[in-house]
């Protein structure tokens, strides 16, 4: 089984979920074993910064990136589609502070990626394989992963709005079309009264019913309603995915998450990365499968 990068160069512009401000996102080829990397292209001299565990500057709210003075945010939804759809090597051009929001969930991103099409590439892809259990804890939030054949996910939430309240998805197989068919059309979320307050604090300024589920006390605000009646939880484990591909390569367990978010991610994704030496290994063809039947591997429009 070998690493893949896109076959083309792919852009798309929409606004900063936080900051507000326009953002234009250029997805490039790269080279085998450079990974993904996130390129700021607005400060003068562009700063290059790695999506590795080691970058992460911030969770609150959402998965910050940074490398001295440069800073990437909201970087989940985007790498959350580059994992789902097997993407080993990317250049991530942006000119602005964060990854654009587009309508809050990763389906865009996929979008762009099937626009560029996969390139195999002549080199040896690997796989993290979990050998024995590890958990994190923060009071009642616990995340545990145990060996699996494949990444699975079991993540459960508790919300005291009416509209969510305990929601759970047990066991969901994220290869085989699990990640587009099951979670990449999840939207982000958040509560009015959460978002009012995160306005006067200047965040969210580009948050809107167009790109966010919003609840006030009666329910959904939007219009158009909910995509599934377990959007919510479906959303965690998007993010939860864009956070493990920060590994740099994909995971087979099976995790099990009560009441995660961003900062209990990292704290996993820190663990399973000491183990990398110890338990990454080569993949088999098996892991080829998700992202084959998805598009045509097809040679790069430029060499």
């Amino acid at each position: 089984m070998f690493q893949r990068t896109i076959a083309e160069k792919v852009s798309c512009t929409g606004i900063g979920l936080h900051s507000g401000a326009p953002v234009q996102l250029t997805l490039e080829p790269a080279r085998a074993n450079s990974g993904i990397v996130f390129e700021r292209t607005d400060g003068g001299v562009p700063i290059d910064v790695p999506a590795r565990p080691e970058s992460v500057s911030a969770t609150l709210n959402a998965t910050t990136l940074g490398l001295g003075s440069a800073r990437v945010g909201t970087v989940e939804h985007l790498l959350a589609a580059l994992y789902g759809l097997g993407i080993d090597n990317v250049r991530v051009q942006v000119q602005g502070p964060e990854i654009p929001v587009m309508d809050g969930s990763a389906a865009s991103f996929v979008y762009l990626i099937r626009q560029a099409g996969v390139y195999e590439q002549d080199a040896p892809r690997r796989v993290l394989r979990v050998a024995e259990p590890i958990e994190v804890h923060d009071g009642p939030k616990r995340i545990r992963v145990e060996p699996a054949r494949s990444l699975r996910v079991t993540y459960r939430v508790d919300f005291s709005h009416p509209t969510i309240g305990r929601q759970s998805v047990e066991g969901l197989e994220l290869g085989d079309g699990g990640f587009e068919n099951e979670l990449c059309r999840a939207r982000t979320f958040g509560f009015l009264h959460e978002v009012e307050a995160l306005w006067r604090a200047g965040l969210a300024r580009g948050g809107s019913l167009e790109n966010t589920i919003v609840l006030d006390e009666d329910g959904v605000m939007n219009p158009e309603g909910l995509r599934w009646n377990d959007e919510f939880v479906r959303h965690k484990i998007l993010d939860l995915v864009g956070d493990l591909a920060l590994l740099g390569m994909p995971v087979e367990g099976h995790l099990i998450v009560e009441r995660g978010g961003h900062a209990l991610h990292q704290r996993m994704v820190s663990e399973l990365a000491r183990r990398i030496p110890a338990w990454s290994q080569p993949a088999t063809v098996a892991d080829a499968r998700p992202a084959r039947a998805a598009f045509p591997i097809r040679m790069p429009a430029t060499a």
